[in-house]
């Protein structure tokens, strides 16, 4: 059987996660500021999870759909900060830590690209907060020196599948009629099915000569145009109404978010994933939909 310590782990990608690992009977441990789980605050708990653990997989981190106000920004840094040097720190204390540890970094690190992808070896790295952010979480991540454990920062596109995540949003825009194009509809909109984010934990965790930054997105993103489209196709919509940026930027402040969510271009490419051989099982955005929407 196997031990996965899973940290952050109670929102929708963590929550598929657990499910998948218990269906294989596999020990979890969760580490969440939730009562029930191990409280970040103790350090004894969280070292004696980690201890003889075949993986770690941290995924904490506050959400960043809110308005980038000061306070916001502040908890999006520290959350991210804080728990990963918690587990660092817990990990530098164990006999036998886990042998891999993978950590959430975040394709938005790249910058906005309409022009070429971005891959592991020749992505360029933007600028602004949410990038700030992305470099400061893998700086804290790879400032551990751990001789006994791979470590792993996991570069994840926008997350797609059923019963939560973006899909909601998304599909409640198409069914009011809302579900045009967002901005020009020429930004670049990287995505992978949960599964997959799953499957590549598992390839992961075999492949032991990975290591570093990797990108898990599908190896064909769309064009927002082209994702609207394609929802509106799934959903039998026929009409859907455009948002021009000023309208997205009115309608942001109203539900407490930002546009960067919708009109920054990610144009990510999986290239280390896909030499070392990883195959996608929902490498194409139709094929993805169709998956999620079928309930």
């Amino acid at each position: 059987m196997k031990k996965i310590v899973l940290a952050g782990g109670t929102g929708f990608i963590g929550t598929y996660f657990k499910n998948k690992f218990l269906s294989e009977q596999a020990e979890v441990y969760m580490i969440s500021r939730r009562s029930g789980h191990i409280a970040w605050n103790d350090h004894e708990a969280i070292v004696a999870a980690l201890e003889g653990a075949d993986m770690l997989i941290n995924l904490a981190g506050k959400s960043v759909n809110c308005r980038y106000n000061t306070r916001n920004q502040e908890l999006i840094l520290k959350t991210r900060i804080e728990t990963t040097e918690i587990l660092g720190k817990a990990m530098e204390a164990c006999q036998h830590p886990p042998q891999l540890w993978l950590n959430s970094s975040t394709a938005t690190i790249y910058r906005h690209a309409e022009d070429r992808p971005m891959t592991e070896e020749t992505g360029e790295i933007g600028s602004g907060f949410s990038v700030n952010v992305a470099k400061e979480w893998e700086r804290a991540f790879f400032s551990f020196s751990l001789p006994n454990t791979r470590q792993i920062a996991l570069r994840i596109a926008i997350v797609l599948g059923p019963g939560g995540g973006v899909m909601t949003p998304y599909i409640n825009l198409v069914k009011y009629g809302l579900g045009g194009t967002q901005g020009t509809g020429k930004q670049m909109f990287s995505w992978i099915h949960v599964e997959d984010l799953y499957r590549i934990i598992l390839f992961l965790n075999e492949n032991t000569d990975l290591t570093g930054v990797i990108n898990c997105a599908s190896p064909y993103p769309v064009t927002n145009e082209e994702l609207m489209e394609q929802l509106r196709h799934a959903l039998n919509r026929n009409i859907g109404l455009p948002s021009p940026k000023w309208l997205l930027e009115m309608g942001a402040r109203i539900i407490q978010t930002e546009t960067e969510l919708v009109l920054k271009s990610r144009w990510v490419i999986p290239d280390r994933l896909l030499k070392a051989g990883f195959q996608f099982e929902f490498e194409r955005l139709d094929i993805a939909l169709k998956d999620i929407l079928k309930e």
